[in-house]
C-alpha cells in the first residue's frame, strides 16, 4: 500500500516530474532529465530503466521499483498514482522514471491527469522513444523521402476490451509502421497486414532490447516475420519496423535471401 496521506500540508509543497529515460543507454538521457534526477528525494522506477540512470540520483534519494513489463506481473497503475500523490503531499520531490518517452505508450497522460486532479504540481521531461531510437540503432530511418512520407507508432497490445489498431487501414497507408509490444502477436499482425493489402515482400526489421548490451535484431520480409521471430528467438522488449525504409539497414541485401527461404 502507498504511504498514508499527511493530515497537514508540508512546509514546502512537493512535486512530481515524469522523466523519460530513453530506450536503454543512460548516455541518451537529456541534460534536463539529469538535472531533475539530481534534485529528487524519491524515485519511482520502471523495470526497463537502465541501472546507470539511477547513478544521477542523490545518495539519500529513496528508490521505489514500480515494475511495468509486458507479459509479466506489473504494479497496478492505480497504486502508482496513489503513491506519487502521497509522496508529493508529504513534500517530496518525486521523479517517476520511465523507459523511452512518458507520452509514447508510457501512460504519461494517465499519470499527469491523476496528479492534476489531486492538485499536485507535475512536469514532464521527454525522452528518446524506442520507436525512433530503436530502428536507428540498426541503421533504419523511420522516414526517408525515397520510401516513406511518414511513420505511424502503434501498439501491438490493445487495452483489454479495446479494438486495437485498424491494421487494414495501416496496411494501405504506405507509412512506416513501428509496432511496440508486438513481437508476441507477430503472427496475428503479419496476417492482418497481408490481408489488409500490404505486400508480403515488405521489408521488416525486428529490434530487441535496443541500446542495451542485449540488443539483437533480424531483417526479414512481412510474410516471413513469424518464422523469423521464432527462429531467432527474439523476445520483448522488441519493436517491429515494417516498411521499405528497412532497405537502408546494413546487411539488407544479404538478409533478404534468407528471409525468402524462411517464407517458403
Amino acid at each position: 500500500m502507498p504511504p498514508p496521506l499527511p493530515t497537514t500540508a508540508p512546509r514546502t509543497p512537493g512535486r512530481v516530474t515524469l522523466v523519460g529515460a530513453g530506450p536503454g543507454d543512460p548516455e541518451l538521457l537529456t541534460i534536463k532529465a539529469v538535472k531533475a534526477l539530481q534534485r529528487a528525494t524519491v524515485a519511482l522506477v520502471d523495470d526497463l530503466v537502465h541501472p546507470g540512470v539511477l547513478e544521477h540520483l542523490p545518495p539519500a534519494a529513496r528508490v521505489v521499483p514500480v515494475g511495468k513489463r509486458g507479459g509479466c506481473r506489473s504494479t497496478p497503475q492505480a497504486y502508482i498514482h496513489q503513491l506519487m500523490i502521497a509522496e508529493a503531499w508529504r513534500g517530496e520531490q518525486v521523479v517517476r522514471i520511465k523507459g523511452g518517452d512518458p507520452y509514447v505508450f508510457g501512460r504519461g497522460g494517465e499519470e499527469v491527469q491523476a496528479l492534476r486532479d489531486a492538485g499536485v504540481a507535475v512536469e514532464v521531461i521527454g525522452g528518446l522513444t524506442a520507436g525512433i531510437a530503436g530502428p536507428a540503432a540498426v541503421g533504419v530511418p523511420v522516414t526517408d523521402r525515397r520510401w516513406a512520407a511518414g511513420v505511424a507508432l502503434v501498439t501491438g497490445h490493445a487495452q483489454e476490451g479495446g479494438a486495437g489498431p485498424d491494421w487494414a487501414a495501416l496496411a494501405r497507408s504506405g507509412l512506416t509502421l513501428v509496432v511496440y509490444m508486438g513481437v508476441a502477436r507477430a503472427d496475428a499482425i503479419q496476417q492482418a497486414l497481408i490481408n489488409g493489402g500490404r505486400a508480403g515482400d515488405t521489408p521488416v526489421a525486428v529490434v530487441s532490447a535496443a541500446h542495451t548490451p542485449r540488443q539483437r535484431h533480424a531483417l526479414t520480409r512481412l510474410d516471413a516475420l513469424t518464422a523469423t521471430v521464432e527462429a531467432e528467438a527474439l523476445a520483448s522488449p522488441a519493436l517491429l519496423v515494417i516498411g521499405d525504409v528497412v532497405r537502408a539497414a546494413p546487411g539488407w541485401a544479404e538478409a533478404i535471401g534468407s528471409s525468402y527461404a524462411a517464407a517458403a
